[in-house]
């Protein structure tokens, strides 16, 4: 993992800068209430928060999915590399390099293993050779893969259909990938597993990474700075290393308390004394 020097020059160049937008769901449901954020050229930022804190739709309002769910951007701006991407066409911004990796692990279940690999490379333009090379490069981060390549997708371990969605997105050739909850329904082995690939990747191929996560323990040991989300808001943001270290994410996101308190009541009294939402 890079060390805070690292992170410094990482930081230099911000791919994405999303600026303090609204998205509202059929007209009516405001759920993101002046989000803004910055992903850096290099770096693995994360966006943490509990379910319903509007991680997903953060994701989706960057890549322009959301109209599919009624919703829209209704404030604010979204850029990538400069250029305002909110009204983009999502097949654009895939062929721009920025790929969403949905939750919920979205295979083409009919097909094998390799079959949905290759359906990543259809926005490419190169020969068979270079997709060879490409499909080789994903064996090489996902081995299991590679023993299970002619197996049917829809019989795959949930891990393994994490893996498939992964290295799909990496067949589009990506330099930023939208990763959304890679944690949810996986053993804490099979976690690790695939966290330490999102960080080799970042590393060795220089893919740069905004993940939504759940599990802020292993999001933050990964990740080079992270913004929490609750009910739609940035409440904090900072170096992964810093938040790890605050007491407010320790007792509320990491499980661990500094003053020994135990009872349910002194964590809800203490709760309202956050000191975000003072």
């Amino acid at each position: 993992m890079l060390d805070s020097a690292q992170t410094t020059d990482v930081q230099a160049e911000t791919l994405l800068e999303v600026n303090n937008i609204e998205v509202i769901y059929n007209h009516v449901i405001l759920v993101l209430k002046g989000v803004s954020l910055r992903v850096p050229k290099g770096g693995i930022t994360a966006l943490l928060g509990g379910n319903g804190a509007g991680k997903t739709t953060t994701l989706k309002a960057v890549s322009n999915l959301l109209h599919s769910e009624r919703g829209e951007v209704t404030k604010g701006s979204i850029k990538y590399r400069g250029d305002a991407i909110h009204e983009a066409d999502p097949a654009d911004l895939v062929k721009r390099g920025v790929i969403q990796v949905m939750e919920g692990r979205h295979c083409f279940e009919h097909l094998t293993v390799e079959e949905n690999l290759l359906t990543g490379y259809y926005t490419r333009t190169g020969g068979k050779a270079e997709m060879m090379r490409d499909l080789d490069l994903v064996y090489t981060y996902f081995p299991r893969l590679k023993e299970r390549r002619k197996s049917q997708a829809g019989y795959t371990s949930g891990g393994e259909q994490q893996m498939v969605a992964i290295g799909r997105a990496l067949m589009s050739k990506p330099e930023t990938i939208l990763l959304d909850e890679p944690s949810m329904g996986l053993a804490p082995q099979l976690v690790e597993e695939i966290f330490e690939i999102v960080k080799n990747l970042n590393e060795r191929e220089g893919v740069t990474f905004l993940l939504a996560e759940q599990n802020t323990n292993v999001a933050l040991r990964f990740a080079h700075y992270g913004y929490i989300l609750e009910s739609g808001r940035i409440v904090m943001d900072g170096p992964a290393k810093e938040l790890r270290e605050n007491p407010d994410v320790k007792e509320f996101y990491l499980g661990v308390s500094d003053d020994g308190r135990k009872s349910f009541r002194d964590v809800r009294s203490y709760r309202r004394r956050k000191r975000w939402l003072s």
